[in-house]
Order: structure tokens, then C-alpha cells, then sequence
């Protein structure tokens, strides 16, 4: 029988955790949220997302297995929006 060793243990949840990125956005309506959707969905890494189009910064939001930071900045760069992470 097979056993980790506590710290491992933890490490081993703690990677198989959800990350979520936050980004400020120059997105300012339903259709910008629009054309951004194709892109975003295309990442197969992506379990979630939204964007608060009431913040001042236009937050987008993503919940991802992993950290796809530059994956989904270049997808809104590509759709024609301002993107940097907060």
C-alpha cells in the first residue's frame, strides 16, 4: 500500500484546485461581453468566467484549472479589448 506523506498530501490538493484570475477590462457592454465569448470558451482550461460591466475596472473574472493568464489576455487582445491583470 501506497501512502503520501502529509505535506505531499496537501501539495497534491492544493494543485488540483480551482485558480481564479482577475483582469481589468475596457469591455463595456453586452456585446463586447459577446465577442469576447468565443475566445474565452475555446480554452479548455476555463470552468468559469463573468465580467461586472458595473465596476469601474470592467473585472473579468475566470475560475480555470490552471494558470492561463496569458492565454486569456491574448484572447480578449485578439477580440480588440484592453486587458491587464489586477
Amino acid at each position: 500500500m501506497h501512502y503520501l506523506k502529509p505535506s505531499t498530501f496537501v501539495s497534491e490538493i492544493m494543485t488540483n484546485k480551482m485558480k481564479t484570475l482577475r483582469f481589468k477590462t475596457s469591455l463595456k457592454c453586452g456585446g463586447c461581453v459577446k465577442a469576447i465569448t468565443p475566445g474565452l470558451e475555446s480554452l479548455t482550461a476555463i470552468d468559469k468566467w463573468s465580467v461586472d460591466l458595473e465596476s469601474s475596472d470592467k473585472v473579468l473574472e475566470v475560475e480555470a484549472s490552471e494558470d492561463i493568464s496569458d492565454q486569456v489576455m491574448d484572447s480578449v487582445k485578439k477580440a480588440g479589448y484592453v486587458i491587464s491583470q489586477l
